[in-house]
């Protein structure tokens, strides 16, 4: 098994946990929030829901740069639905992504850059592992959310405590 098809099969597990937990955001608490400096309920689910396109960003080039790509902040969502679908678009496009990705030397040097200037270097491998990792870390901080409104959190590595019989 080659460095590629573990990050593939990562994501795949990886993704499932996320579509879980999303699903289970309250639709009606969106714009919820569980401190003035957190971000609302409704935006945590739609940014976990947008990370996959990292491994596209990854596999595509050999950096990205958030100013000259004249990336800008997603507009907050208007709906549970509207985060559901931007998951399934973003982990589709993830997954088609590293198929064709075959051969891509994961060794390279990969870049994050704000106008011009890198903030983080990487060899490729270890900024898909990075970016896998960062998908965990909100889904932690998602489920957190959740247990604050009482909403059961769904198992990730075996049954939660809400699952336990």
């Amino acid at each position: 098994m080659n460095a590629l098809s573990i990050f593939q099969t990562r994501l795949d597990t990886i993704a499932q946990g996320n579509l879980k937990i999303i699903e289970r955001v309250p639709a009606d608490k969106l714009t919820w929030k569980p401190h003035e400096k957190s971000m609302t309920l409704g935006r945590l689910g739609q940014h976990l829901a947008e990370l996959p396109h990292w491994m596209n960003r990854i596999v595509e080039a050999d950096h990205y740069d958030f100013v000259l790509s004249g990336s800008k902040p997603m507009e907050p969502p208007a709906s549970l639905a509207q985060i559901i679908d931007l998951y399934h678009a973003k982990y589709t496009a993830a997954k088609a992504a590293l198929a064709q990705a075959d051969g891509i030397d994961m060794d390279l040097l990969w870049e994050m850059r704000r106008s011009g200037v890198a903030f983080t270097t990487y060899p490729r491998a270890i900024a898909m592992a990075t970016q896998l990792g960062h998908m965990v870390h909100h889904r932690g901080q998602l489920s957190v959310y959740l247990r604050l409104l009482d909403v059961p959190v769904p198992g990730m590595f075996g049954p939660s405590a809400d699952e336990r019989h």
